[in-house]
């Protein structure tokens, strides 16, 4: 998965197409997110013990799958395809905008040398 914890992302699909929120939790296998005020649902919970005598009603996220998010434009706020490519200097990995060729913080990168490895050679 390409959404990570603490994305900023956008609802591309659904009755919640449009909104935006932060990640709080990915669930890989199952290929789910759960995003902060957004497919929100409401749980109807029973007494605990006798006395009280009333249940309590609460309101919480539900996963929503990881195909009907993107990850948001930090400037625009619209969604962006993301990929991943190495930096030359620290070999770290990072988040860059396929379409436009910038990272995901909104830096453009410079040229980027890629090693291409062929098979057979």
């Amino acid at each position: 998965m390409k959404i990570k914890k603490g994305d900023k992302v956008v609802v591309i699909s659904g009755h919640e197409k449009g909104k935006q929120g932060v990640v709080k939790e990915t669930i890989p296998s199952k290929d789910k997110v759960i995003v902060e005020g957004v497919n929100m649902v409401t749980k109807h919970n029973k007494p605990s013990n006798q006395q009280s005598g009333a249940g309590t009603i609460t309101h919480k996220e539900a996963p929503i799958h990881v195909s009907n998010v993107a990850i948001a434009d930090p400037k625009g706020g619209k969604p962006v395809k993301v990929g991943y490519i190495f930096e030359e200097v620290d070999g770290k990995k990072v988040k860059v905008r396929v379409t436009k060729g910038k990272n995901a913080s909104g830096a453009k990168l410079d040229k980027v040398k890629t090693k291409a490895k062929r098979k057979g050679k």
